[in-house]
């Protein structure tokens, strides 16, 4: 994540109280803004223990692990609470975890990156067929490309890193993110519309390397597990506060912000047999785990 997101700088805070703490005896050095690659390479690198944490999204980690792209199925959750009932404790985030731990990683409580909005420089999203023909970049997520195309889309693929000059240089037409995303990569600077279509959520993993953590004293792992937990009650809270904000902080910088009626993306992501091939993908019981805290889906 860029330095001024919030998950960088609760994660900052973090291992500076894990240092202070243990009198510099556990030293966790963090390297933001994709300084170690791109979030496949890092997940390479901490699969093979040549970094021993790593921060990645769930989007990404559907590459990985399949099942840990679900959270971002499009439009399942409306809101927090359930989104984080699902995810803290519970049959979903259980085989979440055991997916993911199935790779020898081992993974601590989500970081919050927010409800995924549309921003471009052609035209406005207000409606499904301003989608149509629009490239859009996406992060290496089947389930956000899935999404796209479904709604008439051209998604490509781009490394967040290098997401401002593609725009810049039209490469991609637009991209799709959480406001406070959208703010710490500047990519307002060269983009013109703002669409709140709110059409996915998107959480950070912070996953250690089996081994290495497994090897560490009891008392380093409860010491870095207690911080990082609070990191992300710290992270949830800021990114929400932040998130409030920033749409007016966008219409100051020049944005144009439209708010479509969410309802018929929903709608034509059904008709286009989205849901249900999702549905045979994640398998019945992932379905049902997700519906408990969601409701019913693709109707």
């Amino acid at each position: 994540m860029p330095q001024a997101h919030p998950a960088t700088t609760s994660l900052v805070a973090a291992l500076d109280a894990i240092r202070a703490e243990t009198d510099g005896r556990i030293d966790i050095t963090l390297y933001p803004d994709s300084q170690l690659g791109s979030e496949l390479s890092m997940q390479s690198q901490l699969r093979s223990g040549a970094i021993a944490f790593t921060l990645t999204s769930a989007s990404s980690l559907q590459t990985l692990a399949p099942v840990a792209g679900i959270p971002g199925l499009a439009y399942a959750f409306a809101d927090y609470p359930p989104l984080w009932a699902a995810l803290d404790e519970g049959p979903l985030s259980e085989r979440i975890r055991d997916a993911l731990g199935a790779f020898g990683l081992r993974s601590f409580r989500i970081v919050d990156n927010g409800f995924r909005d549309v921003i471009t420089s052609l035209r406005p999203v207000e409606t499904v067929a301003d989608l149509h023909g629009l490239k859009i970049r996406v992060p290496p997520s089947p389930l956000l490309t899935s999404l796209f195309r479904s709604l008439g889309a051209s998604p490509v693929t781009i490394n967040l890193a290098e997401t401002y000059a593609a725009l810049q240089t039209r490469i991609a037409d637009g991209m799709e993110n959480s406001l406070p995303q959208i703010e710490a990569t500047k990519v307002y600077e060269v983009q013109k519309y703002l669409s709140r279509t709110g059409h996915s959520w998107d959480g950070l993993w912070i996953l250690a390397h089996g081994k290495t953590w497994d090897a560490l004293p009891g008392d380093a792992r409860g010491v870095i597990s207690r911080h990082f937990d609070a990191a992300v009650t710290r992270q949830r809270q800021d990114f929400v506060a932040m998130n409030t904000q920033a749409e007016a902080r966008l219409r100051a910088r020049g944005l144009s912000v439209a708010t479509p009626d969410r309802a018929p993306f929903r709608a034509a992501l059904a008709a286009s047999g989205y849901y249900a091939d999702w549905k045979a993908r994640f398998g019945a019981e992932a379905w049902r785990a997700l519906e408990r805290h969601t409701g019913p889906l693709g109707a």
